[in-house]
C-alpha cells in the first residue's frame, strides 16, 4: 500500500511523542511492505510564533495532500491570553471542520498493569470496553451566534446550540454500524428533559435506530451516564453522544482506565481521511525531558491503520506490541510509582523502541 501521512507534532511533548509514533509507522511499513510517505507541518502555539496563525496555509496544503493526519498536540499556558480565534486550539477546530470530520471515537478500554492507577474498584474494571461516539463539527462549540456583548450596562456572554437532523443521522449511522461489529448495544446520551436539540436528537436516533434491528438502542441523561459510567462501567459497548456531552465524558472514562496518557482518538468523516491524535494535552512542565508517555500516540498510529487504511492486522499488532511491553514490566515516569507490574522506568525514547522491536518480532 502506498500512502501520504501528514504530521504534525504541534506544542508542548508533542514533537517527542510524535517521534515515537513515526518509528512505529516507519517499522511497521517496513515489516508490512508499505510504502508511507511522510510530511511534517507546524500547527498551534509552534505556528502562532512562526507564523502569527496555528494553522498555517503551508500546513493546511500538507494535511489536504494527505490520506490521513497525526496530531502531537496543541496548547500552553504562553498561549492562554490570545482571543479565541487566534489560540492553537483553534487549528483542531479548522481541522475538523475544514474535513468535515464529524465523527469522533475514543475507545475505552483496561491495561491489567494499571488498574492499581485507577480511582475505581478493580471488580467494576475486569473487562471494560466501551467506545464513545462523539459528534464532532456541530452543536454548542459551532452554533452562531457566538459573542460577548454588553447589553443595559452588564457584559453577557452568548453561546448557541444548534444541530440539523442530517448531523444527527450520519452520526447516528457511525455509532450503530459500530456497534454491529461489537456487542450490538448503543447507548444514546442526551439531556431530552431540557434541551430542544436533545429531543431533536433523540428522535432522530429512534428513526435510525430501526434500521439496525440487530442492535438494542437505549437512551440515557447525560447526568445519569457520568454516574453510570463510574458505577457501572461495563454495561456500554457504543456511547453515542453530541459535542459537548462527548468531550465531557469522554475524559470521565479516560481517568477511569488508570491514564489519561494511555488512550487514543479518531476524528473521521465521509471519506477515509482521518485526523488522529492522543487525548492528553500538550503538558509543557514535563516537555523536553524525554519523560513523556508516547503509547496514546502510538495507540493512535493503531486507529489511523484501522480506520483509514483498512490494515487490522497492522493495527492488532501495534496494540498487541503495547500490552505485550506493559506485561513486561516497562512504563515511563507517569506510570511508574506504586505500580506493582513494574519492573523498569524507562523514557520516551525507550518506551517507542521497545514497541518497535516487539513488532518487529510480531508480538
Amino acid at each position: 500500500m502506498r500512502v501520504k501521512i501528514a504530521v504534525l507534532p504541534g506544542d508542548g511533548i508533542g514533537p517527542e511523542v510524535v517521534k515515537q509514533a513515526i518509528k512505529v509507522i516507519n517499522v511497521l511499513s517496513k515489516k508490512f511492505h508499505h510504502q508511507v510517505e511522510i510530511k511534517e507541518g507546524i500547527v498551534g502555539g509552534a505556528a502562532i510564533d512562526k507564523f502569527g496563525d496555528p494553522l498555517p496555509e503551508e500546513t493546511w496544503k500538507i494535511c489536504e495532500e494527505s490520506d490521513s493526519i497525526l496530531l502531537g498536540a496543541v496548547g500552553g499556558p504562553k498561549w492562554d491570553n490570545l482571543p479565541g480565534d487566534k489560540r492553537p486550539e483553534k487549528a483542531l477546530l479548522k481541522l475538523r471542520s475544514g474535513f468535515n470530520l464529524f465523527a469522533n471515537l475514543r475507545p475505552i478500554s483496561i491495561f491489567d498493569e494499571l488498574i492499581f492507577s485507577s480511582p475505581i474498584k478493580e471488580e467494576y474494571l475486569k473487562g471494560v470496553d466501551f467506545i464513545i461516539v462523539r459528534e464532532l463539527t456541530g452543536g454548542l462549540y459551532f452554533g452562531k451566534p457566538k459573542e460577548t456583548r454588553i447589553e443595559n450596562g452588564e457584559e453577557i456572554a452568548i453561546d448557541t446550540m444548534i444541530y440539523r437532523t442530517s448531523e444527527i443521522r450520519r452520526i447516528a449511522h457511525v455509532a450503530f454500524k459500530m456497534a454491529q461489529k461489537r456487542k450490538k448495544k448503543v447507548t444514546s446520551v442526551d439531556k431530552a428533559n431540557i434541551l430542544e436539540c436533545s429531543r431533536l436528537w433523540r428522535k432522530i436516533v429512534e428513526e435510525v435506530a430501526k434500521e439496525y434491528p440487530d442492535v438494542a438502542l437505549e437512551h440515557m441523561y447525560v447526568d445519569n451516564c457520568a454516574m453510570q459510567i463510574v458505577r457501572n462501567p461495563k454495561q456500554f459497548d457504543v456511547i453515542l453522544t453530541e459535542n459537548t456531552f462527548g468531550d465531557i465524558l469522554s475524559d470521565e472514562a479516560a481517568v477511569i482506565t488508570g491514564s489519561i496518557g494511555m488512550l487514543p482518538s479518531a476524528s473521521l468523516g465521509e471519506t477515509k481521511k482521518g485526523l488522529y491524535e492522543p487525548i492528553h494535552g500538550s503538558a509543557p512542565d514535563i516537555a523536553g525531558q524525554n519523560v513523556a508517555n508516547p503509547i496514546a500516540t502510538i495507540l493512535s498510529v493503531a486507529l489511523m491503520f484501522r480506520y483509514s487504511f483498512d490494515l487490522e492486522e497492522e493495527a492488532k499488532l501495534i496494540e498487541k506490541s503495547v500490552r505485550k511491553v506493559l506485561s513486561l514490566g516497562y512504563f515511563t515516569k507517569d506510570l511508574y510509582a506504586n505500580n506493582p507490574y513494574a519492573q523498569k522506568m524507562v523514557t520516551t525514547e525507550e518506551m517507542g523502541d521497545l514497541i518497535c522491536s516487539v513488532i518487529e518480532g510480531g508480538a
